[in-house]
């Protein structure tokens, strides 16, 4: 693997060394010396790889659903106290839009 494969504080292992990747081109040693230049040529064994979700586009966080739901209806009366009565509709109907597109109930 390639240090551009690697993502910023990834560990690997170079030269019999240990590394963590601070930068497109450095990384430090676990010994405490300081950075090193690392070359685009070498390869390096990853410690910490990354699993399959994690290198999709899109999947870097999972989100629990009742977690999404309760920032929904959180968000819903924080916006409801701030609107007058005759927007409360709209609100409501945007919200359950919301929870449907989201599939949650």
């Amino acid at each position: 693997m390639k240090l551009q494969d690697i993502p910023l504080g990834g560990r690997f292992e170079y030269d019999g060394k240990i590394f963590t990747k601070t930068g497109p081109l450095t990384a430090s040693s676990d010994e405490g010396k300081g950075q090193t230049m690392i070359p685009r040529y070498a390869n390096l064994r990853p410690l910490d790889l990354p699993t399959q979700e994690d290198r999709l586009p899109g999947m870097q966080r999972r989100l629990e659903a009742a977690a999404v739901k309760k920032a929904i209806d959180e968000f819903y009366r924080s916006a409801a106290e701030l609107l007058d009565e005759s927007a409360l509709p709209a609100l409501a109907e945007a919200r359950q839009r919301c929870l449907d597109k989201l599939k949650l109930r």
